[in-house]
């Protein structure tokens, strides 16, 4: 776990370059590739990312860079749907790595549920699937019920806070649960109970979602970027949807409480790409890694490309949050 991070974390500059990954050819990741998880391998950035072709049905696929920027790409996924809980998508992954083993959870989509699931492997290529995590649990019954099973988004705490190991997971609002394998979870609430729901009239208004496995700050808080939406409803019926990020922080001494959130987004859709696509209007934050003295934030762009935003240490918040306060509809 890094330790040389602050609260909050930034400012982030989206890349220039950016998209840095964009779907291609007429493979199974054809149409969309976004929402990625990242980690470093030695001296390289991996990122396991979403992706799918004009069916909609989401693989994982892995691509390896030497900058955090130029990545390559393998040609087949390194995960597909093959169980029934999962059989329209693979979704949304999430990994981390614990004394040489993988741990992957990501949504299994049957078009009916979305269910956090998790499968692990000591390759990145080769998986053993653990299954859905959460029977019987909404992550939205407080903020817009379900009605049914609905748990996706879960991040792992790379290290064990008191005697446990950790998860935060949760679309809607974000909940926490424990284990003492790492493979068998139990929420340590109802789904009536989050820890973390979205704050009226701010930019989390209506949808609050944990983005990034949690990095140490220098005064010991665990700092968690974290995804937020907003909707706007027309006179005609139509909704808008608006994702923007922002980040929590939470103490290893009370680990079932947020004592702190960032009051504006580090991130907002302002590109072409961030307003236009699959679902218009996001930046979806899910990888985050220390690399080469800086740190690479990966989001989807509106559900179809694959962008990264830096933040150089050196670099201070000063103007960056006026811009952002400034910026604040």
């Amino acid at each position: 776990m890094f330790t040389d991070a602050t609260f909050p974390l930034g400012p982030f500059v989206p890349y220039e370059g950016n998209p840095i990954l964009r779907p291609k050819g007429n493979s199974w990741e054809s149409s969309n590739l976004y929402n990625p998880a990242a980690l470093v391998d030695g001296d390289e950035v991996v990122l396991l990312y979403r992706a799918h072709a004009e069916d909609i049905v989401s693989h994982i696929g892995l691509a390896r860079s030497t900058d955090g920027y130029t990545f390559e790409r393998e040609d087949a996924p390194v995960f597909s749907p093959q169980e029934d809980y999962e059989r329209f998508g693979a979704e949304d992954p999430r990994i981390v790595l614990i004394e040489g083993v993988y741990y992957l959870t990501y949504t299994g989509w049957d078009r009916h549920s979305a269910q956090l699931c998790l499968a692990t492997s000591t390759d990145l290529h080769t998986w053993t699937r653990h299954g859905p995590l959460f029977d019987d649990f909404d992550t939205f019954a407080t903020v817009d019920p379900r009605g049914h099973n609905w748990s996706k988004a879960g991040v792992i705490v790379p290290v064990q806070m008191q005697g446990k190991w950790w998860m935060y997971f949760g679309e809607g609002a974000i909940y926490w649960a424990t284990s003492d394998d790492l493979i068998h979870w139990t929420p340590g609430t109802p789904d009536t109970e989050p820890m973390y729901s979205p704050t009226p009239g701010s930019f989390d208004a209506d949808l609050v979602e944990i983005g990034t496995s949690p990095v140490l700050s220098s005064n010991g808080l665990l700092v968690f970027l974290t995804n937020g939406a907003t909707r706007t409803v027309h006179s005609d019926g139509r909704v808008d949807v608006d994702y923007r990020c922002g980040q929590i922080a939470i103490d290893p001494e009370d680990p079932t409480t947020v004592i702190a959130r960032m009051q504006v987004p580090w991130l907002r859709p302002q590109t072409f790409e961030d307003r236009h696509g699959l679902v218009s209007n996001v930046t979806f934050v899910e990888g985050l890694v220390s690399f080469h003295g800086k740190w690479f934030a990966y989001y989807g762009q509106s559900d179809t490309t694959l962008a990264v935003a830096v933040h150089d240490p050196a670099q201070p918040w000063g103007a960056h949050l006026r811009g952002a306060l400034d910026s604040q509809e």
